[in-house]
C-alpha cells in the first residue's frame, strides 16, 4: 500500500520549484554547448528569477525599519481596582490571567527600510492582539503625542520630514519651514528633539496609543481612554553623540538587541495602562482632551494597570511576519471605540488603504494578518485570494447578504449598541482649545539638566544653516512656550558657526564626513 506520509518524509529536503517539480541541477541553465546562448525553455530559470524579481514588495512610505516579535498579552481582569466590566466589555480585558496571543512591530518612521536605527525619529510602537472576537491592532508611538491634530496635514508633515526631492538628504531647513508655521508641532518637536528622540533600544522604550480611543460597557456607556504601555526592563534613551558612536559600529542594534534577547530568553515585557475620562468636552481642561498634541497629566488623570504583555518568540521568517504585517487602527473589537479625534479618524482610513496597496487587496488572508477564529465573509476575488474565509459548509452559490436560501446571517450584537449624539453644522475649522504652548513648556521644564542641554544643542545644530527667517521664527515659538527655552536657542544660534550641512536632524558633522571619506579614500588600481 502506498504510504503519502512516508513518501513525503523521504522528501521533505528535495529542491522543487513553485510548481512542486524536482530542481535536478541548480546550478547551470540549458545553454546550446557548454558556453553557448540560453534557450528560452529554461522553466526552472525563468520561475526562481521572476519571483526574484518581484520578491519585494512596495516598502511602507511611513515606518519601514521595523522588527517584530510574537508574544501575549496577560489580563489583569480589572481597571485599577475596578473589574474592567464597568468600563468596557470588550473580551481582552475580562478574566485575571486570560492570555490573548500577540505580535509586535517596532519601527522608525521617516527613514527607508535599511537606515540606521540611531537616527532621531519618533518610533512606531504596533500591536496585534489576536483576540476570541478577532482582530484588535493597538497602533502608536514611543512618543505619547503627535506634530499635528489634522490628519490632511500628514502628507505635508511627512514630506517635510523626508528626504529633499531633489538631492534626497533630510533637510533641517525643510523641516522647520514646515514646523514654524505649524505651532501645534512645538510640544513633539520638544520631545523629538530631546534624547526622548533616540530611544536606546526597542526593549526599553514606552509605547502609545497617540489618540484617544473610547471604551464601551454592556449598556452600551462609553469612556474616552488614552493607552500607554510601560518598559518593566525600564526606559533609556541615547544622546546625539552616544547614538553616532553606536551607529558607526551596528546599523542594526535595535533589531539585534531585541532578537538575541528573545533567543536567550530575556524576554521583554511591558505593562499596559490606560486613563479614563468621561466621555465630555471638558470645558474645565485648558486643552481639548480629544488633541493628539496634548498629554493627559497623571496628577489629573491617574494611570490604571489593566494587564501586561512578554514577547517569547521571534518571527520564523522576517518578510512573511514583520515586513508584511499589517495594522489599521480602524481595527477594534466590541467593545473598544473611535473618539471624534480628527487625526484617530484620518488614520483609519489611510492605514487599511495603505496596506490594500502595499500587500494587497487580501493581505488579511495571510497568516500573520489573519485571526485565530475562523472568518466566514462574502469579500471575494482579488490578487492572491485563495478562499481562507470560505466557510466548508456554507453555499458557494450565495455570496451576498440579505438572503432567505442559505447565505450568511448578521450575528448577534453581544451588548447595548453605544450611540453618540452629534450635531453641528459642517466647518474647515480647527478645533477652539489650541494651547500650542503650555505643555510644551511643561516638557521642557520637567526634563533633566542633560536632556535640556541636549535638547538645546540639537535645536541649534539643525537650525543654524536654516533662513534666518525660520531662525527668527522658531526662536518666537520656543519662547512662547517657556522663555528660557527660547533663549537659549537664540543665544545657542548667536553663538553658532553659521556653516554646515544637510544632514540626519541633530548632526553636526555631515560636511565633515563627506570631505573625510575623499581625502581617507584609499587610491587602488583598476583591475
Amino acid at each position: 500500500m502506498y504510504d503519502r506520509n512516508k513518501h513525503q518524509h523521504e522528501n521533505d529536503e528535495q529542491l522543487t520549484n513553485r510548481q512542486g517539480h524536482p530542481v535536478t541541477d541548480n546550478q547551470n541553465t540549458r545553454t546550446v554547448g557548454n558556453r553557448g546562448p540560453m534557450t528560452l525553455e529554461n522553466y526552472d530559470f525563468l520561475e526562481k528569477i521572476s519571483h526574484f524579481d518581484r520578491e519585494k514588495i512596495p516598502e511602507r512610505i511611513v515606518h519601514a525599519r521595523g522588527a517584530g516579535a510574537h508574544g501575549y498579552f496577560e489580563s489583569y481582569g480589572t481597571v485599577g481596582e475596578e473589574p474592567a466590566s464597568k468600563y468596557t466589555r470588550a473580551k481582552v480585558f475580562q478574566e485575571k490571567g486570560q492570555q490573548t496571543p500577540v505580535f509586535v512591530r517596532f519601527s522608525t518612521v521617516n527613514h527607508g527600510k535599511h537606515s540606521p536605527e540611531t537616527l532621531r525619529d519618533p518610533r512606531g510602537f504596533a500591536v496585534k492582539f489576536y483576540t476570541e472576537d478577532g482582530i484588535w491592532d493597538l497602533v502608536g508611538n514611543n512618543l505619547k503625542i503627535f506634530f499635528i491634530r489634522d490628519p490632511i496635514k500628514f502628507p505635508d508633515f511627512v514630506h517635510a520630514f523626508q528626504p529633499d526631492p531633489v538631492t534626497n538628504i533630510q533637510d533641517g531647513e525643510r523641516i522647520f519651514d514646515f514646523i514654524s508655521q505649524s505651532p501645534e508641532a512645538m510640544h513633539m518637536i520638544t520631545f523629538l528633539f530631546s534624547p526622548w528622540g533616540i530611544p536606546a533600544s526597542y526593549r526599553h522604550m514606552q509605547g502609545s496609543g497617540v489618540n484617544t480611543y473610547k471604551w464601551v460597557n454592556a449598556d452600551g456607556e462609553s469612556v474616552l481612554v488614552k493607552y500607554h504601555w510601560e518598559p518593566v526592563q525600564g526606559i533609556k534613551n541615547l544622546s546625539q553623540d552616544e547614538a553616532m558612536k553606536i551607529q558607526g559600529k551596528n546599523f542594526n542594534h535595535a533589531t539585534q538587541d531585541l532578537f538575541e534577547a528573545i533567543d536567550d530568553g530575556n524576554y521583554p515585557e511591558w505593562e499596559l495602562y490606560v486613563q479614563i475620562m468621561s466621555d465630555e468636552e471638558h470645558e474645565e481642561l485648558d486643552f481639548d482632551p480629544l488633541d493628539p498634541t496634548k498629554l493627559w497629566y497623571k496628577d489629573q488623570f491617574p494611570w490604571l494597570p489593566v494587564g501586561k504583555m512578554v514577547l517569547n518568540k521571534n518571527p520564523d521568517n522576517y518578510f512573511a511576519e514583520v515586513e508584511q504585517a499589517a495594522f489599521g487602527t480602524g481595527v477594534l473589537v466590541d467593545g473598544l471605540d473611535f473618539s471624534d479625534d480628527k487625526l484617530l479618524q484620518g488614520r483609519t482610513f489611510s492605514y487599511s488603504d495603505t496596506q490594500r496597496y502595499r500587500v494587497g487587496s487580501n493581505y488579511l488572508q495571510l497568516p500573520i494578518n489573519k485571526p485565530k477564529k475562523e472568518t466566514i465573509t462574502n469579500q471575494q476575488k482579488g490578487q492572491m485570494d485563495y478562499r481562507v474565509d470560505y466557510s466548508e459548509h456554507r453555499n458557494p452559490h450565495i455570496n451576498y447578504e440579505p438572503s432567505l436560501i442559505e447565505g450568511l446571517k448578521e450575528s448577534e450584537n453581544p451588548g447595548q449598541e453605544h450611540e453618540p449624539y452629534v450635531k453641528g453644522r459642517l466647518k474647515r475649522e480647527t478645533i477652539e482649545r489650541t494651547n500650542n504652548f503650555a505643555q510644551a513648556g511643561e516638557t521642557y521644564r520637567r526634563l533633566s539638566d542633560w536632556e535640556r542641554k541636549d535638547l538645546i544643542n540639537n535645536l541649534v545644530t539643525t537650525l543654524k544653516t536654516c533662513d534666518s527667517r525660520i531662525q527668527d521664527q522658531m526662536i518666537s515659538l520656543f519662547r512662547e512656550c517657556d522663555k528660557d527655552y527660547g533663549n537659549r536657542v537664540a543665544d545657542g544660534l548667536k553663538m553658532a558657526d553659521s556653516e554646515g550641512s544637510k544632514g540626519p536632524i541633530g548632526t553636526d558633522e555631515s560636511e565633515e564626513a563627506v570631505m573625510e571619506a575623499e581625502k581617507m579614500g584609499h587610491v587602488s588600481d583598476p583591475y
